[in-house]
C-alpha cells in the first residue's frame, strides 16, 4: 500500500540518533581517514564471512549436525541484524524496515538520506551484500545434487536472510517505486563493474562522493 507522504511515518521506537543525523555524530579525528567506521565495516563482513566457513569447516571439528546448525543461524541471525540496522545506516545511509499502522496496514518503509558516504566502506558494504549470496546459492547447488537433504535447509535459510536484506537495500537504493525485476539484476552488474574499475582508476587521496537519493514508502 503505498503513502502519499513520507511526514506520517513514525520514528522507529530505538533511534536513539535521528535517521539522517549520524554525519553529525562522527568522530572529527577520523576526517581524511580510509575508514570512517572501520568497526562496523568489520563486522558487516565478519558474522556473513564466519558463518560461511562454519558451514564449509564443521565438519573438520564436529561431528554433530545439531551443534553445527545452531552456530550457523546464530552467526546468520547476528549478521542479518547487524546489516539491516547498523551497517546499511552508518556505510551507504540506506535504511528498510516495516510498521503497522492504526487500521492494521503492514508498510515497507525503504529509507535513502543525504550523507557524505565513504567510498571505501560504500564498496565493501555492496561486495559483500552481493558475494555472500552467491556463495550460499552454491553451497544450495551442492547440497540439492548431492542429495544432503538436512544441509539443504540450513543453506535455505541462509539465502533468505541473505536476500532479504540485498532486496531491501537494492530497493533502498532505486527508490520504492520502481520495478525491481530488471532494476536488481542491472545493480548487481553495475556494482561489480565499477567497483572493478574504481579498484584500477581511482586516484589515491580521492574524497567520498555525496549520495542523493529518493525516500518510499510501500
Amino acid at each position: 500500500m503505498a503513502s502519499a507522504t513520507v511526514r506520517n511515518v513514525p520514528l522507529l521506537d530505538d533511534d536513539t540518533i535521528p535517521f539522517g543525523e549520524e554525519d553529525d555524530m562522527r568522530d572529527p579525528s577520523r576526517a581524511g581517514q580510509k575508514y570512517t567506521h572501520p568497526y562496523v565495516t568489520f563486522f558487516h563482513l565478519f558474522f556473513r564471512g564466519a558463518a560461511i566457513v562454519i558451514y564449509m569447516f564443521c565438519g573438520w571439528f564436529s561431528d554433530s549436525f545439531i551443534t553445527s546448525f545452531v552456530f550457523v543461524v546464530l552467526f546468520l541471525s547476528a549478521d542479518f541484524w547487524t546489516v539491516k540496522n547498523i551497517s546499511g545506516r552508518l556505510l551507504v545511509g540506506l535504511r528498510w524496515w516495516n510498521y503497522v499502522d492504526d487500521d492494521g496496514v503492514s508498510h515497507w518503509v525503504f529509507e535513502s538520506k543525504n550523507s557524505r558516504v565513504n567510498k571505501n566502506e560504500q564498496r565493501i558494504f555492496w561486495l559483500g551484500l552481493i558475494l555472500c549470496p552467491v556463495f550460499w546459492s552454491l553451497f544450495f547447488l551442492f547440497a540439492l545434487f548431492g542429495l544432503k537433504f538436512k544441509w539443504l535447509l540450513l543453506v535455505m535459510i541462509a539465502i533468505a536472510l541473505n536476500a532479504a536484506n540485498l532486496y531491501g537495500y537494492v530497493k533502498c537504493n532505486y527508490g520504492a517505486s520502481k520495478d525491481l525485476n530488471s532494476a536488481a539484476t542491472d545493480f548487481v552488474k553495475t556494482q561489480l563493474f565499477k567497483n572493478a574499475v574504481d579498484i584500477m582508476t581511482r586516484p589515491s587521496g580521492a574524497p567520498p562522493p555525496t549520495n542523493v537519493r529518493p525516500t518510499g514508502v510501500v
